[in-house]
This record gives C-alpha cells, structure tokens and sequence, in this order.
C-alpha cells in the first residue's frame, strides 16, 4: 500500500508546495510511482506541473460528483508522476466537510481505493488548519513539515504540533511525524542560528538535506514544472534531488 504524506505548515511562505512539486518529481525521477495531491484551493501544486486548474479535481470527488482515479491526471513530462488537481472550488470545502456526517473521513475515503496504485501520494495542504487539512491528517501516515531558514520560522509550529497531537489521540492514531525539511537557507548567521534551533528542538526528526534560496526554485512553477526539468543544474534540482533520496532511504525497511 502507498504512503500517505502530507506536507502542513499553517504559516504560508514556508516553501511547503514548492517542496511538495519537487519532492513528489524527484522521487518520480528516482524511479517511484508517485501521486500529488493538492489539497489547496489556491492550486498552485497543479498549475506548478503545468495542469490546468480549472477541470475537474478534488474538490469534485469531496462533493461526491466523481472519484480520484477518475479526475487524477499524469504528468508527461516526469515520467511516474500524477496528480489529483485543486481549483478555487476548495475554498468552500472547509464548510461543506464540516456539515457532513462523518465529515472527517471524506479524503480518506477519497484516497483509500487509489492509494495502493502509488509508493507515495504526498499532499500539499493549505497554509491553514481548517476542515480540509484536518481532513488530509487524518487520511495520512505522516506529516512533512517544511520550516524556512527565518526569523519566525518556530512561530506556530506549537499549534500544528498540538493538532497533530489531537488527531492522534482522536481521529488517526497511527499518525507520525515525517520530519521537519529546512528550506530557504541564505548562507547566513541567521539562517545557520534557525537550523540550529531546530536542529535542538527536533534532533533526528530534521532532514540533514537543507533546501536553498535558488532563484530557479522562484522561475519553474511559472513554466509549469519542477526545477529539476527547468534547470537541471541548479542548486534547488541537486537539493530536492538529494532530498528525495533520503526520504526513499528512510522509507526503505
């Protein structure tokens, strides 16, 4: 069966769907069968892999009106990458779950039957901690957590903390934390002061592959598709690259 990871952080900014592109590209290129879901009304996971964000997608198979397989759409330029698309649509998810009798199963539900068909499904989740996240926690095995390399980068990861911890106790014992990935390092003091912190906070739960600012990171989703094709020598393709193959070793029993 594959696994279910979704990447959260409240905090927007964080280079959470960036890493989720290129993450779920890089382990497609490394030979995996990989689908990315985008569980974020602003869809920028779909339009980043060059699809079009105003079909059929997610927020559809929530309102019931089709399944994942049927609105699920491969990627031809990374060989074994798919997604299940986002819209606009989303938005109005966060109400809808709620009012729904057993509401915090639905993507669940959704994703169950098409899961097996991947070695990895990652879900780019909303910079928020609304219905529909709630609803991907509960669907996953574990949680990514991107944390940029700034100021405020511990800033609210107590109450992403606290909701997983509640999701376990409640909804989704089997719940874990994937790890925490550095993202936007700047070579700087303040930047090497950020890893530290979390370094001391999380200890081997960090990913010892850092992510940096790479201009290249910025220009590909405008392109529609990950770095690693817009420019395979950049910094940012050797990162989550590097990245990838140290998610499949932790996965690799």
């Amino acid at each position: 069966m594959g696994k279910i990871v979704a990447l959260a952080n409240q905090k927007g900014g964080v280079g959470k769907t960036t890493t989720a592109i290129n993450l779920a590209a890089s382990c497609a290129i490394l030979g995996k069968k990989v689908l990315l879901v985008d569980a974020d009304p602003q869809a920028n996971a779909t339009s980043g892999l060059g699809l079009e964000i105003n079909g059929p997608g997610i927020y559809d198979c929530i309102a019931g009106r089709a399944t994942a397989a049927e609105v699920i759409r491969e990627v031809e330029a990374v060989k074994g990458l798919w997604v299940l698309p986002s819209s606009i649509d989303l938005v109005a998810a966060d109400a809808e779950l709620a009012q729904m009798d057993e509401g915090h199963w639905v993507v669940k539900n959704i994703l169950e039957p098409v899961k097996g068909e991947y070695d990895y499904v990652f879900v780019d989740c909303s910079p928020s901690l609304g219905f529909t996240t709630l609803n991907v926690l509960v669907a996953a095995d574990s949680v990514l957590i991107p944390v940029q390399c700034e100021y405020f980068a511990l800033e609210g990861l107590s109450k992403l903390l606290a909701t997983i911890k509640k999701t376990r106790e409640k909804l989704n014992p089997g719940l874990a934390i994937e790890g925490f990935v550095l993202t936007m390092y700047g070579h700087n003091r303040l930047s090497n002061q950020v890893v530290g912190e979390v370094k001391k906070h999380f200890e081997d739960l960090v990913f010892e592959t850092i992510i940096t600012r790479n201009i290249r990171l910025s220009e590909a989703p405008g392109y529609g598709m990950p770095v690693m094709l817009y420019d395979a020598a950049a910094t940012g393709s050797t990162n989550y690259l590097n990245m990838a193959k140290e998610f499949i070793k932790r996965n690799t029993k």
